[in-house]
């Protein structure tokens, strides 16, 4: 593997066949859970990905049991009460997706298992999304009092409907890779 990647330390970078990028959030004693690290990084990575003349395509999964968890609590106590963090975690959130939407690889994640915050916010902008038996996307945000983050509230009508959308994201019921209920 080429150094290109190994600035990206908070993931697991690896070729698993000519010209496929797989990447992998890899902290599954946290269930893959996002820090401010991480998630700077997984929003940077797509830039560099874009530009890799060796890459073709792009798997993302998660290590152990989930794909990711969202962000952790040390990412959200950062943020309470410090506009900087605030403002720099939002304007992240927002480069994350144009960074996905204007890579011009192909991209698949591999949802194996719970999916969440930024991290679903990858999994489910993927040009093509495989959830696994085990998986469950859900958007954590409204059970802490907070509208749907990272730009959620604009993803899931476009992969849903606007009435399944809202239902979702305002009960934080999880949709369940086993059972079609989309």
């Amino acid at each position: 593997m080429s150094d290109r990647y190994a600035k990206y330390h908070k993931m697991k970078f690896d070729y698993p066949a000519d010209r496929v990028l797989r990447i992998t959030f890899d902290r599954p004693e946290t269930f893959n859970s996002v820090d401010a690290e991480t998630h700077t990084q997984m929003t940077d990575m797509w830039i560099d990905i874009d530009r890799d003349p060796d890459i073709n395509a792009v798997i993302v999964t998660g290590a152990g049991k989930a794909f990711s968890a969202g962000g952790d609590f040390s990412l959200i106590e950062n943020m309470i009460g410090n506009s900087y963090e605030i403002m720099k975690t939002w304007k992240e959130a927002k480069d994350l997706v144009y960074n996905i939407i204007n890579c011009n690889k192909p991209i698949i994640s591999a949802i194996n298992g719970p999916a969440a915050g930024a991290g679903l916010v990858v999994a489910i902008l993927a040009d093509i999304s495989i959830a696994g038996k085990k998986a469950k996307i859900v958007d954590g945000h409204p059970r802490l009092g907070v509208a749907a983050g990272d730009v959620a509230a604009i993803i899931w009508p476009l992969l849903t409907s606007m009435a399944k959308a809202k239902y979702y994201l305002m009960t934080c019921k999880p949709v369940s890779g086993e059972v079609d209920d989309l």
